[in-house]
C-alpha cells in the first residue's frame, strides 16, 4: 500500500477532522482507502469507518511489536491500496518513557508525514516550527503541511509565504470554520454513534477537504512510502475461550479491532450482546468480556437490565470464563456511583465498588503481569485511562502487577473471584518478550 501519517504539533490542531475529510474525498475521488489510528485510541476509529466506509485499526507503537503494526497493515492491504493513518498528540509525543511516539510508528510503516498545523495564533513564526520538525529526526520525512484554522486571506498570504520562502511544501488551506468542530467529554470526543449529524459533518469535511487540498499530490507523496515488509501473520492475546460472547453498544464500545480479528484468526467464534438492550451473552459462551465504555452515563439502565443481570450471573455459574476491562470491571462490581452521588446496584461478581462522584484521571500506558491463578500466560502491554475512583475492594484474588511505561511498580491491579476477573487496564498485546 501506498500511505501517509497526518501528524500535527500538538492535540487540538484538527488531525481528526483533517483526516475524516481526506479518507472521504479520497474515497469519493476512487482511491481503495483503508485508515488506522495511532496509540489507544477507541473512539477516533468509529468515525474513520464512518468516513471510510471499512474498519479502522489501531497502530500502537508503544504499546505493540513492531510484526503486530505490520502484520495490521498486512490485514488491510487486502482491502485497500491506500493506508491513511491519524497519529496521537504531537509527533514526536510518545509515552513517559519517551518512546511510542507517532514518529516512531511512521519509521516502522515507512509512512511520509503529512503536518496539520492550527494557524490561529501564528503567522511567519510558522516556517520556523515546521523546520524544526522537519529536521528534528533524519529518519522521520515530514513532507509538507495543511494550514488549519486560517483567519483571512491576508493570514493565508503571511502563511506561504513564510513557507515558501523555506521551502515547505502546502498540501492545502483550510479556513476557520465552527461547522468543523466535534463534541468531547471527558475521554475524548463522543461516541460517532451519538453524533447527531455525523453523516452531514463528514460529508462538509470531504467538500472543505475536496476544494481546499491538493488530493492529487498527496496520492503521489503518498506512492512515496518506503517499502517495509508486512508480517502476514502475527501472535496475538490469546483468546478468553472458544464461544466468546462480547457486550458491544454506547456502553461498552472500547474494544480493539486487532484484539477481535485475532481471536478470530485463533479459532474463537465472537458473538456480540447489548446489556443496554437488556440482552443476556449467549448462553453457549464459554467466555463473555466486558469492554470499557461509559456505563457511568448509563447506570441507572443498566442497574435495571433484568435479563443481562441474569445471563451474567448464569454464565458465572457454569464456570463461563469472564473477564471485564475498565468500565465492563466496574459493571461486573457490586455497584457504581453516578456523579451526582446516586449509588446503582451493578452485577455482583466481583466485591467492588466505583464511584465518579469523586473524579480523579487515571492515565497512562503499563506492563502488565499476570498473577498466579488469573488465566492469562503472559506479560502484556497495557492502557489505563478513566476517571472513576475505588470506593471499596472485598476479598478476591489479585489479577495483575502493573509497572508504567518508565518501569515504576504500582502494585497489583484487578480483582479475581472464581472465573470472574477484571482491572481497569486495557489490554493491547503480548510484551515483546512473550511474544
Amino acid at each position: 500500500m501506498s500511505g501517509l501519517l497526518i501528524a500535527a504539533p500538538a492535540s487540538g490542531s484538527g488531525k481528526t477532522t483533517v483526516t475524516l475529510g481526506l479518507a472521504r474525498a479520497l474515497r469519493d475521488a476512487g482511491v481503495r482507502l483503508v485508515s488506522g489510528k495511532a496509540g489507544p485510541d477507541y473512539i477516533d476509529p468509529a468515525f474513520h469507518a464512518a468516513a471510510s466506509g471499512k474498519p479502522c485499526l489501531n497502530y500502537d507503537p508503544w504499546a505493540m511489536r513492531p510484526e503486530l503494526i505490520r502484520a495490521n497493515a498486512a490485514m488491510q492491504a487486502g482491502e485497500g491500496d491506500f493506508l491513511l493513518v491519524e497519529a496521537m498528540m504531537g509527533l514526536f509525543d510518545g509515552a513517559a518513557d519517551g518512546s511510542g511516539a507517532p514518529a516512531d510508528l511512521a519509521v516502522t510503516l515507512g509512512l511520509p508525514v503529512v503536518l496539520v498545523v492550527d494557524c490561529s495564533r501564528l503567522s511567519q513564526s510558522v516556517a520556523a516550527m515546521v523546520k524544526g520538525y522537519m529536521d528534528f529526526r533524519d529518519d522521520v520525512h515530514v513532507a509538507g503541511v495543511i494550514l488549519n484554522k486560517v483567519g483571512s486571506a491576508r493570514h493565508e498570504a503571511m502563511l506561504r509565504g513564510a513557507l515558501e520562502a523555506s521551502g515547505i511544501e502546502i498540501f492545502g488551506v483550510l479556513r476557520a470554520d465552527p461547522a468543523l468542530g466535534l463534541p468531547e467529554r471527558h475521554l475524548g470526543l463522543v461516541q460517532a454513534g451519538e453524533h447527531g449529524a455525523l453523516a452531514s459533518f463528514i460529508a462538509h469535511a470531504a467538500e472543505i477537504v475536496s476544494r481546499n487540498c491538493a488530493l492529487e499530490r498527496l496520492v503521489a507523496v503518498a506512492q512515496t512510502r518506503a517499502a517495509q515488509p508486512f508480517a502476514p501473520a502475527a501472535s496475538c492475546l490469546p483468546p478468553l475461550g472458544q464461544r466468546i460472547a462480547i457486550a458491544r453498544d454506547r456502553a461498552f464500545a472500547f474494544s480493539y479491532e486487532h484484539l477481535l480479528s485475532g481471536w478470530r484468526g485463533a479459532g474463537a467464534s465472537l458473538s456480540f450482546f447489548s446489556p443496554l438492550a437488556d440482552e443476556p451473552p449467549s448462553a453457549d459462551a464459554d467466555a463473555v468480556y466486558m469492554p470499557g465504555g461509559y456505563p457511568e452515563l448509563h447506570a441507572a439502565t443498566l442497574a435495571d437490565a433484568g435479563r443481562f443481570r441474569q445471563g451474567m450471573q448464569e454464565a458465572a455459574r457454569r464456570s463461563a470464563r469472564i473477564y471485564g476491562e475498565c468500565g465492563g470491571y466496574m459493571v461486573l462490581g457490586e455497584a457504581l456511583v453516578a456523579a451526582d452521588g446516586t449509588r446503582h446496584g451493578m452485577l455482583g461478581l466481583l466485591p467492588l465498588v466505583t464511584s465518579f462522584a469523586e473524579r480523579r484521571r487515571h492515565l497512562g500506558y503499563r506492563r502488565v503481569v499476570p498473577l498466579a491463578g488469573s488465566g492469562f500466560a503472559a506479560p502484556m502491554t497495557a492502557h489505563e485511562f478513566h476517571y472513576s475512583t475505588v470506593v471499596h475492594e472485598g476479598a478476591a484474588d489479585r489479577l495483575f502487577a502493573v509497572t508504567d511505561a518508565m518501569g515504576e511498580d504500582l502494585g497489583h491491579a484487578g480483582l479475581r473471584r472464581d472465573t470472574v476477573s477484571g482491572s481497569y487496564m486495557h489490554l493491547i498485546d503480548l510484551a515483546p518478550e512473550a511474544a
